[in-house]
């Protein structure tokens, strides 16, 4: 069991709005030497110990330096030297020997070392000054702050989205407000009534229209966002209030405190097609995958299961679906899910206060890759669309939000300002921005993620030869 209030108290939101604060406003080795003969081959020569002394009048320079520097022409399948180490070798020999065909020569002075050192030292710093990737500048607060009067601080609810039409949604009480991020403009959606009331989830649907929220009273509503009209309301299926919502095309995912997972297919009427069951407590975490084939769900009993759509069973069916997986690793409610965007069988999964960590699973195996104690409750997680990057948002003592590099899970910067936990985080649809709510009753926005990458243009090439003319295949 994680912190958190399970019990919403209508007269608590309605002290709270006794406030009168206008929602979402501003606020290196040795090479091998062999060793000499010790052993003269001219009894003239002498050898005294280890110390051998060439007569170097029996020497032919020329014939070693020959033999020493030209290819055997005898050897069979000689690698041709590459362009490459043909320069380089005559590089060094201008450098080193200027040109010299005798080392052993003693008729000119030496080579100064100084000079040579001067170029050498050139060159380096040529290579050093080529442009360096410039690490990413990250800013350390937020860019714009809004007040959130009214936000519950519930571990388990999920209040907080960002929909494809770039305008954003929170649950504020029982009341619903958009806010627009292309123009900063405000509108409220609904207020629900204390009978059904107050709103325990919301979710936008892939079209960034309509919206689905999730009540207190077990049902759920879908909406229309340009007309602020009730669509439908989808009752029957769960036996309290639904926390969590997901979306994979047509088909709504709902999770409850009954701790059931119903699919609702929102074209039809008979709206409940499939069910999952699995869970003993409260299902606070629901994600889809990007391929739509497997679902994640974490609850209040400390599981994460995988669950395949080809493993769902009917609602009328008394049998128990069989999960893909089912995960027993957190020591806590497991809330926070995020699948990788460049990674399709990815999950990351954060645990609450009694476990404090992000773990990640490869969902084909089951197995666990990783797991990070990351010191406080993960409350959401969110990943770089655009490069290898993971944030995760948390509870006490900092309230941080917290930017990883993926795979080696190295702190990137850690973003202060909340007093409170973070609850929810919702990403822009360029993935650039992170909206944050938390118990302070505050919104705040980070220029978290790096803008992508302009698309390098297509160059075109041209295709020579006897078949150019032929541009279709008859």
């Amino acid at each position: 069991m994680d912190a958190g209030s399970d019990l919403i108290s209508p007269e608590m939101s309605r002290r709270r709005a006794a406030a009168s604060r206008p929602p979402l406003q501003e606020a290196g080795s040795r090479p091998y030497m062999p060793s000499l003969c010790s052993t003269p081959r001219n009894p003239a020569v002498k050898c005294y110990g280890d110390r051998f002394i060439p007569c170097r009048s029996a020497m032919d320079m020329d014939l070693a330096h020959y033999l020493l520097t030209e290819p055997r022409k005898d050897k069979k399948n000689a690698a041709t030297p590459s362009p490459a180490k043909e320069a380089y070798r005559r590089l060094l020999a201008e450098k080193l020997l200027n040109n010299r065909t005798r080392i052993l020569a003693f008729r000119n002075k030496p080579p100064q070392s100084e000079s040579i050192l001067t170029e050498l030292r050139a060159d380096a710093a040529s290579i050093q000054a080529r442009p360096a990737k410039k690490r990413r500048y990250i800013p350390q607060s937020a860019e714009r702050t809004l007040d959130a009067p009214d936000l519950v601080d519930d571990y388990y609810l999920n209040l907080l989205d960002w929909g494809s039409n770039n305008v954003l949604s929170i649950a504020l009480g029982s009341t619903i407000y958009l806010w627009d991020a292309a123009n900063g403009s405000t509108s409220e959606l609904v207020t629900i009534d204390q009978d059904n009331g107050p709103v325990t989830s919301v979710s936008w649907a892939p079209d960034g229209r309509h919206i689905a929220v999730g009540l207190n009273s077990s049902t759920v509503q879908l909406w229309d966002s340009s007309s602020n009209r009730l669509l439908r309301t989808l009752q029957g299926v769960h036996e309290s209030r639904v926390g969590s919502l997901a979306w994979n095309g047509n088909i709504l995912t709902s999770g409850g405190m009954d701790g059931k997972i119903v699919n609702n297919d929102v074209r039809i009427r008979n709206h409940a097609v499939q069910t999952y069951r699995g869970h003993g407590q409260e299902v606070c975490g629901l994600k889809w995958s990007g391929s739509g084939q497997q679902l994640a769900s974490g609850g209040n009993d400390n599981l994460l299961h995988i669950w395949d759509v080809s493993m769902a069973s009917s609602v009328q069916s008394a049998g128990r679906t069989q999960w893909l997986h089912r995960l027993e690793d957190h020591l806590a409610a497991v809330k926070a899910l995020a699948w990788c965007p460049f990674q399709s069988n990815l999950l990351a999964s954060g645990g609450g206060g009694s476990d404090r960590c992000i773990k990640f699973w490869n969902t084909h195996t089951g197995a666990c890759l990783n797991s990070v104690d990351t010191g406080s409750q993960v409350c959401a997680l969110l990943w770089n669309k655009n490069d290898r990057e993971l944030l995760s948002s948390h509870g006490f003592t900092q309230n941080q939000l917290t930017l990883w590099k993926y795979p080696s899970m190295d702190k990137m910067a850690e973003l202060t300002g909340h007093t409170s936990r973070v609850l929810f985080m919702a990403q822009s649809p360029d993935g650039c921005t992170v909206a944050s709510a938390a118990g302070d009753e505050t919104l705040r926005f980070w220029n978290v993620f790096a803008t992508p990458d302009a698309p390098k243009a297509a160059v075109k090439t041209s295709h020579t030869g006897m078949f150019n003319s032929y541009n279709h295949i008859r």
